[in-house]
């Protein structure tokens, strides 16, 4: 699954430390989408990658919840796949129009790398070294509007096979997880 397994109700995506502005395309060079172990496509390192380099900036259309919900689910057989990513409570960047690799990055519950929103961009981060070969994930920390259900979980089932896999794509919190900012200097 993709970032924001969005609407029918707002979810938010957990956005979790500070980043520095840089270029939205992929270094081709550094990163490549190819076939997932975990789902469908994902973006892969192509050579080691240092702690709390920027590798890409999640890009698409920016677009309203209202319109997001409009344009819900971009698939009917899979509709808790999107390309959605929660910005703020207005608005989302749609990566089905205008996305680049970042959109097909999976989610894991012992990530790699991290989401961080800059100003309204999101970019995202390595947490930890990463090798040659190996697959680029994040926490989406997907979040609904009330308590989850055993229901709801299955709807956004994870595979990432991390040793303390939570199941699910929802985040382990029901409240809305805190964002950090960055404000330019």
């Amino acid at each position: 699954m993709k970032p924001q397994t969005a609407p029918p109700t707002p979810r938010r995506t957990r956005s979790t430390s500070s980043a520095k502005r840089t270029a939205a395309g992929a270094d081709t060079r550094r990163i490549q989408v190819r076939r997932s172990g975990v789902h469908g496509k994902g973006v892969f390192a192509l050579k080691p990658i240092a702690a709390g380099e920027t590798l890409i900036e999640y890009v698409g259309e920016l677009i309203t919840w209202k319109e997001a919900l409009r344009r819900h689910p971009h698939d009917p057989s899979d509709p808790n796949h999107t390309f959605y990513f929660h910005i703020d409570d207005g608005h989302v960047i749609d990566a089905l129009y205008g996305g680049n690799a970042s959109r097909w990055i999976n989610h894991s519950c012992d990530p790699n790398c991290e989401a961080d929103e800059v100003e309204g961009r999101v970019f995202i981060k390595a947490l930890r070294r990463i090798r040659a070969g190996e697959e680029l994930n994040y926490n989406y920390g997907l979040v609904l509007d009330g308590p989850i259900t055993a229901k709801e979980r299955a709807e956004y089932p994870c595979w990432c096979g991390a040793a303390q896999c939570r199941g699910t794509m929802l985040s382990a919190s029901v409240k809305a997880p805190s964002r950090k900012r960055t404000k330019k200097a």
